[in-house]
């Protein structure tokens, strides 16, 4: 469990070094809603409220949404002080962050699966 948690929070450390990134609530509301954002990760321990909304968001945009991690734990990934929310805008990285957070049976809600067609 500890080594898949650490590969999330590594590859979240690169895609911040590529720029692949936003963190922060208003950052990453931004991004989903631009169709930027291809990952959105939620620290387990933000508030219900932030929980919800983004849940409800991510939905509504067909985002895929995480709750994994501590703030402090996203935050040091990347180089910041505490986050609760980041979204990954790159899908090549988006897909491997998630691959990891599948195996590590991390809480998954609201938005689609890549390559899922949807009908009207």
């Amino acid at each position: 469990m500890l080594l898949k948690q650490n590969k999330v929070l590594s590859l979240i450390g690169l895609a911040t070094k590529a720029g692949k990134t936003a963190s922060g609530e208003f950052s990453t509301e931004k991004a989903v809603k631009s169709n930027k954002a291809s990952l959105v990760i939620v620290a387990d321990e933000a508030s219900d409220n932030t929980k919800k909304m983004f849940r409800n968001m991510c939905t509504y945009y067909k985002v895929p949404v995480y709750f994994f991690g501590s703030k402090e734990e996203l935050g040091h990934a990347m180089g910041k002080e505490m986050r609760a929310s980041l979204a990954l805008l790159d899908a090549g990285f988006a897909k491997a962050v998630e691959k990891e957070l599948v195996n590590t049976n991390a809480a998954k809600t609201g938005g689609s699966k890549y390559g899922e067609i949807e009908s009207i």
